[in-house]
């Protein structure tokens, strides 16, 4: 359709799409919050949250991924003996925590833990910190 739509001139165009009005609604959101915080406000406290994570994570013996790792995403090496899947699923039924897994060469070797918009606070980068330690007891 979309071929047909910009490359054929044969008068016989197919709309292709709608325009997503509730992604474009939820952008217009997202950009008077960052407003609102101040953009180097937002940028100090996702430095100060993935440092707080990154301090409690490796005090319980936890390694970064360094070249994996941003302060939006953290990718923290699984220690070993351990099965992701049973830790993913005990946080989240537990402590209605979400982190993923590792993907392609890393699934199943690391856990990617997102600190991003409002996930980036002392609560939750606390709350992580809590749930994963007990998970791993």
């Amino acid at each position: 359709m979309l071929r047909k739509y910009y490359l054929e001139g044969d008068g016989a165009r197919v709309y292709h799409h709608t325009a997503p009005v509730n992604m474009t609604y939820g952008l217009h959101e997202a950009l008077e919050i960052i407003v609102e915080e101040g953009l180097e406000n937002r940028i100090a406290r996702h430095a100060q949250m993935h440092q707080r994570l990154r301090t409690g994570l490796e005090a319980m013996g936890l390694e970064y991924i360094p070249k994996l790792s941003l302060h939006t995403l953290n990718c923290v090496r699984i220690p070993g003996g351990v099965d992701d899947a049973t830790v993913r699923r005990r946080l989240l039924n537990e402590y209605g925590i979400e982190i993923g897994s590792g993907l392609g060469p890393m699934a199943g070797k690391a856990w990617r833990i997102g600190l991003m918009g409002h996930g980036a606070t002392l609560r939750n980068v606390d709350l992580v910190l809590t749930a994963l330690r007990e998970v791993l007891r």
